[in-house]
């Protein structure tokens, strides 16, 4: 690689870093060579001689207090315990709306393209969107199988497989999962 593409590539991705982070005004990444060679990369062109290099799909930029605001709301309606869902929350995607894990599940309640469409969610990237959808499916898991631990691992390995196993079933994941959103729960209500 030449020395001068070896510099470029590095700051290159850098300078799509940045344009990418939460917050940044544009939802794209522009450049422009000079006459010297040198590239020059923005995110707010200041003039038609930036071509674009990268567009950035934009997720919302929610405060957390906002997130709060709608989770009090959302879990109020469906009968649930905020501070439940605020575990959740913490534990599926650390309040992070733009979330995707590598199994596809989407947004703050972390919600699979096929339950959300049985939802009826329709971007799981908005904020009251997503936590409607996940409050009411924690609900639904709830109602079904009466308690908590058995909600979450419904909420996190599927309703199937609870019944199939008659309790949380023996996944790791599974397992680490209800542990650590009750541990935070119990926390966020004051215990030790």
């Amino acid at each position: 690689m030449p020395r001068k593409a070896a510099f470029i590539a590095p700051l290159a991705l850098g300078a799509a870093l940045l344009c990418a982070a939460p917050g940044a005004d544009g939802a794209g990444m522009y450049f422009y060579k000079d006459g010297a060679g040198s590239f020059h990369f923005t995110n707010r062109p200041t003039s038609t001689t930036y071509r674009v290099f990268a567009v950035f799909k934009n997720f919302p930029d929610a405060r957390k207090s906002d997130i709060l605001r709608v989770v009090r709301s959302k879990a109020d309606a469906y009968g649930l315990d905020h501070r439940l869902v605020q575990a959740v929350i913490q534990v599926e995607s650390n309040f992070q709306p733009g979330a995707v894990s590598d199994k596809g599940a989407q947004g703050l309640m972390q919600i699979m393209p096929s339950t959300g469409a049985d939802l009826g969610l329709a971007d799981p990237h908005d904020v009251e969107g997503n936590i409607e959808a996940g409050v009411r499916y924690l609900r639904m898991q709830m109602d079904r199988f009466g308690s908590p631990d058995l909600a979450l691992a419904a909420y996190n390995a599927g309703p199937g497989q609870v019944e199939r196993y008659g309790g949380v079933p023996p996944f790791r994941e599974t397992q680490d999962y209800v542990r650590k959103v009750l541990s935070l729960y119990k926390k966020l209500k004051g215990g030790s």
